[in-house]
C-alpha cells in the first residue's frame, strides 16, 4: 500500500535518529528525513517553507500565530535547555551579579529567539532585571550580518542598536565594544581570559531553578505547514505517536549500563542523578505536563513585546494531540 509521502527537516538528535535511519516509522507516512542545523531548518522554513514538517523555533512559531497562521505545532519538543549558561560577560566590566548589567550594551543574535526571550524572562522573574533595562546589540554571533527572520515591531522602550558592518557578537564582546552576549551558542572567544559566563557554576543555579520552578526551557517544537495539515489532519497525531516511540528507544539507551552506547564517562551517573531530581519523564512531550512551561514562555513573550496580546498556550498546537483514546 502507498504511503502519504512527508519531507521532514530536524536536527540530528538521539532522541529522533529512530525516525532518521527508519527503525520507527510513523503510521500511513513515508518520512523524508533531513538532517539539518537548527539555523538552517528555519530559516529555510519560516522564509520559504521549504518542508511539509519541521523543528521550529517555539519565539517564531508564536510569532507566526499571530502573523499569517501559516503553521500547525505538535507538542514534541526536540530542543530543550536550560539557559542560565547562555550569559556571556566581558570579565573586564565589573559585573558579577545579574543586577550589574542594568544600563549595559548587551549583544544578541536576534531579539526573537527563543532562548533570549527564556534568559530575559529568568532574569526579570528571578533577578528582577527588566528586559527594558538593557540596550540590545543585534548581529552574527561569528559570522557579520546575521537578520531578524522575522519583521518585528516592538514597544518604544525596547532599545536595539545594530552591530556594525563586517563586526560579529564574539569579537565584539572579547574587545569590550559590548558588555555581554545573551546566546545559545558559546561564543568562540570564551575562556580567553576576556570572556566568561555570568554564572560559571550553571549547573548548580540550574537545577536549583528547577527545583523552584519545575521549569525545563523549551526550545523547539514540530511544526507542520498549515495546508498540508488541513489536508489531512490525521497526520498530526501519526507524527506525534512516532515521535514519542522514537523518544522511547532514548530514553530505554540511556539506562543501559553493561556497555555504554553515549560517548560519555559518568553518563550513567548523569542519568541517575537526571531522573532523581526530574522525574522518569524528565524530557516530557505532550501538552499537560508541559502547560506550565508552555504558559510561562507566552507570558515571557507578551511582556518582551514579541506577542500583542498573551496567547493561550493550548490554542497552540493542533487539538488531536491534546486528548487520545482510552479502553
Amino acid at each position: 500500500m502507498a504511503k502519504f509521502r512527508l519531507s521532514l527537516a530536524c536536527w540530528d538528535y538521539d532522541r529522533t535518529r529512530a525516525l532518521a535511519d527508519g527503525r520507527v516509522q510513523p503510521d500511513g507516512i513515508e518520512l523524508i528525513y533531513q538532517s539539518l542545523p537548527v539555523e538552517e531548518t528555519f530559516f529555510r522554513m519560516m522564509r520559504h517553507r521549504e518542508f511539509d514538517v519541521a523543528e521550529m523555533s517555539l519565539s517564531s512559531y508564536l510569532v507566526s500565530t499571530f502573523r499569517d497562521g501559516g503553521f500547525v505545532a505538535i507538542p514534541v519538543f526536540p530542543s530543550r535547555m536550560f539557559r542560565h549558561s547562555g550569559v556571556y560577560v566581558n570579565a573586564h566590566r565589573g559585573i558579577g551579579e545579574p543586577s550589574d548589567l542594568a544600563g549595559r550594551r548587551v549583544g544578541v543574535p536576534e531579539y526573537q529567539l527563543t532562548a533570549i526571550v527564556w534568559i530575559r524572562g529568568i532574569l526579570a522573574d528571578e533577578y528582577g532585571l527588566a528586559p527594558s533595562s538593557v540596550t540590545y546589540v543585534r548581529g552574527g554571533e561569528e559570522t557579520p550580518g546575521r537578520v531578524e527572520k522575522v519583521a518585528l515591531t516592538l514597544p518604544p522602550e525596547i532599545k536595539i542598536e545594530e552591530l556594525g558592518p563586517g563586526q560579529t557578537l564574539s569579537k565584539a564582546l572579547d574587545a569590550g565594544e559590548i558588555d555581554a552576549i545573551y546566546a545559545p551558542r558559546k561564543p568562540s572567544t570564551y575562556g580567553n581570559g576576556n570572556v566568561r559566563r555570568l554564572w560559571e557554576d550553571y549547573a548548580g543555579v540550574e537545577r536549583a531553578y528547577f527545583e523552584r520552578t519545575r521549569i525545563f526551557p523549551i526550545m523547539h517544537v514540530i511544526a507542520i505547514r498549515r495546508e498540508i495539515y488541513e489536508r489531512d489532519r490525521w497526520i498530526a497525531t501519526a507524527l506525534f505517536k512516532a515521535f514519542r516511540a522514537a523518544q522511547e528507544i532514548t530514553y530505554r539507551d540511556l539506562q543501559i549500563t553493561a556497555a555504554q552506547k553515549a560517548m560519555l564517562p559518568w553518563a550513567v551517573a548523569e542519568e541517575e542523578r537526571t531522573r532523581a531530581l526530574m522525574g522518569d519523564d524528565f524530557w516530557s512531550y505532550g501538552f499537560d505536563a508541559n502547560a506550565h512551561v508552555l504558559d510561562t514562555f507566552a507570558r515571557y513573550h507578551h511582556e518582551q513585546g514579541l506577542s500583542p496580546q498573551r496567547r493561550a498556550a493550548r490554542e497552540l498546537f493542533a487539538p488531536e494531540t491534546l486528548e487520545a483514546y482510552t479502553i
